[in-house]
């Protein structure tokens, strides 16, 4: 990054103070910024970067880009700009070196199946020789490192470091889920994407966003952003289908499983074994089960058919296509024990897709108990809703913690329990690993659990810290210890 090529970047309003000498890298956190650096200030939903200016400068910055004229500069250049939140993207992608425009870049947006429709397709473009990285919810895969993700979609600044090491490992695919908050946010701001998929749309961050039409609208910004020769891949069963690609320049693909509408799909067989498809002329199996995840495999096959690979090919790939951790992953058990999941499900419409579809798989005799909580500082609105389906779908309630975070646990579940006709009836252990291991130990080969809400998460939150806590090492522990009852006992 050149001075020239900074300053015809950033387009300033006011330039204050001498060039500098040299041009260190781009930073927006004056604790990790080293002398040379250059500072970009930040209104941050919490802390506005604005205030850090004098200890960037302290630090050794070279420049800082602010939307505020600053008169003690010291030594520093000042770029005054208009918005330092939509300049962010684009500057860190130019000081990487444009890593996004030396790979196909896939990003994937919607309420519910973003994890699961990113690993699929993550999965089948290496099953078919694509050299493929990750960005999610659950990890980073560069090249063959996983590395921890704290977002679902990181800062622009990280995004693209993450993009520069995929180039140098020689990527050719990147899969990345984009979330709500990151498109508000304008986090993938110069980013050019190649395909964009719309999973669907569903009551979710109402506790960020003002309301449900917010929440649409920065959904469909990622489909308002696609240049002419990209491919935009739409479910469209949703509601919002038509909303999200109503000013898309793309090529836009549409499927259906209700309707005639674009690429006619069909669920020939669908069992605890795995789901047969017929997406458009070509028959597709998956080993993941369940309706909504008929849609999430229809979803990761048109994403690779966008990129130009063969139906056959896409379809022999997603065979082997075992999708996502956390995501209605079965727990080992023996012949005598319950069937366990563990599933992510913490939204109204995720939990219900889930045991509607588990409702449908059991057989008369089998009974479906479901173990749930809801987290703490989230949208308090979608706690007796998650009540309501529980009880409409499922055999068998425990009401449990999730991931308190700063709230009180049994005020959390008191809002949950508020959700039920009769809440004397329904079991609630706020302890989640007490509440796991007693509904395993109290059922038997005739009975289904799942384990909602936590997923791949290998921890809980509790009053702002981090506890180890994994659904699916309690449950094999639970399952390991024998003893285990009938329902009717």
């Amino acid at each position: 990054m050149t001075y020239q090529q900074l300053i015809s970047l950033c387009d300033p309003i006011d330039v204050s103070g001498a060039e500098p000498s040299s041009i260190g890298a781009l930073c927006q956190d004056s604790r990790k910024l080293n002398r040379g650096d250059v500072f970009i200030a930040i209104r941050g939903y919490q802390a506005d970067g604005h205030r850090f200016i004098p200890e960037a400068i302290e630090q050794g910055a070279s420049i800082v880009i602010s939307e505020k004229p600053f008169a003690e500069t010291k030594g520093a250049q000042l770029l005054q700009v208009t918005n330092t939140r939509r300049l962010m993207g684009p500057l860190a992608q130019a000081f990487a070196g444009h890593p996004a425009n030396k790979m196909k870049v896939i990003g994937i947006t919607g309420t519910n199946g973003k994890t699961t429709v990113a690993t699929l397709s993550y999965q089948a473009l290496q099953q078919l020789g694509a050299k493929a990285a990750l960005l999610g919810t659950i990890a980073k895969r560069i090249d063959n490192n996983i590395l921890p993700s704290s977002l679902t979609t990181a800062d622009p600044i990280e995004i693209a470091d993450d993009m520069q090491q995929m180039v140098k490992a020689g990527t050719t695919h990147l899969v990345m889920e984009v979330s709500s908050h990151a498109l508000d946010q304008q986090r993938v701001n110069g980013i050019s994407f190649d395909v964009a998929a719309f999973t669907n749309l569903s009551h979710d961050h109402l506790d960020y966003h003002k309301n449900f039409t917010d929440y649409a609208r920065s959904k469909k910004k990622l489909f308002d952003s696609l240049k002419s020769d990209a491919t935009a891949v739409i479910n469209g069963d949703d509601r919002q289908a038509r909303s999200m690609v109503a000013d898309c320049q793309a090529k836009v693909v549409t499927f259906s499983f209700i309707g005639t509408e674009g690429v006619n799909c069909r669920i020939l067989h669908n069992s605890t074994d795995g789901l047969s498809l017929q997406i458009g002329s070509t028959p597709v199996e998956s080993p993941l089960i369940g309706e909504f995840n008929a849609y999430n495999v229809t979803e990761a096959f048109l994403i690779c058919r966008a990129l130009g690979f063969e139906p056959q090919e896409i379809s022999d790939a997603l065979k082997h296509a075992t999708g996502a951790e956390g995501r209605m992953e079965k727990v080992a058990s023996s012949a005598n024990q319950p069937l366990v999941l563990v599933d992510y499900a913490h939204t109204p419409d995720a939990l219900k897709n889930v045991l509607q579809t588990l409702g449908e798989l059991k057989t008369n005799s089998q009974k479906l108990h479901v173990v749930f909580g809801c987290g703490g500082d989230r949208d308090k609105s979608k706690r007796p809703k998650m009540a309501v389906i529980a009880k409409t779908n499922a055999d068998l309630i425990t009401v449990t913690s999730d991931n308190p975070r700063s709230e009180d646990p049994d005020a959390i579940i008191d809002d949950i329990m508020a959700g039920f006709e009769s809440p004397s009836a329904i079991k609630r252990i706020t302890d989640r690993k007490a509440a796991i291991t007693e509904a395993i130990r109290h059922a038997d080969a005739q009975t289904i659990i799942l384990i909602a809400g936590k997923g791949h998460e290998t921890y809980q939150e509790v009053d702002g810290q981090r506890l180890d806590f994994d659904d699916r090492r309690v449950a094999r522990q639970a399952l390991g210890n024998g003893n285990l009852k009938s329902v009717e006992s």
